[in-house]
């Protein structure tokens, strides 16, 4: 499953948003980018929600910590940071980007439906995303495969009756 790295998007979103950082708080952003790319992801969520104390609404942080509690497989927190990001989110690729990676987080979660309908809606806001558009279908093959597995097992059943 493909992962979108979210220093890519931290740089697109920079790039473009001309969202205005204090500077202490751009820093523990910064900071924060370059312990996840040391693979120190708890020093990055850190920074990142130190980040969040000087700038609660900063769609950057709110994502880039979502992707670092991903990163150690806490799902659930990561969805809810992704949530705060989409809130500030302003243009239709962010939004995107946190649905993909919502999808993300909730097929690693194990909850395959809800990780479709945010494919999904992933793909309506931009739907030359090749990248969710595998997820959606490694998804939807999960989906199939799980559905298979319990027609099986309720096969078995009646025949054990």
């Amino acid at each position: 499953m493909i992962k979108r790295t979210f220093i890519n998007i931290f740089i697109l979103v920079l790039a473009f948003s001309g969202l205005a950082y204090s500077q202490s708080t751009r820093s523990l952003v910064n900071k924060g980018v370059d312990y996840y790319k040391e693979g120190k992801i708890t020093d990055a969520e850190v920074n990142f929600k130190k980040g969040l104390e000087k700038a609660p609404k900063n769609y950057i942080v709110n994502f880039n910590l979502g992707d670092a509690y991903y990163k150690q497989q806490q799902f659930d927190e990561a969805i809810k940071s992704y949530q705060k990001a989409l809130a500030e989110s302003k243009t239709s690729l962010q939004k995107a980007s946190v649905y993909h990676n919502i999808g993300n987080s909730l097929l690693k979660g194990k909850k395959i439906d809800q990780s479709i309908k945010a494919y999904e809606q992933a793909l309506k806001l931009n739907p030359s995303d090749y990248q969710t558009k595998y997820n959606l279908s490694y998804a939807l093959h999960q989906k199939q495969n799980q559905k298979n597995k319990n027609n099986k097992d309720k096969n078995n059943k009646d025949k054990n009756k």
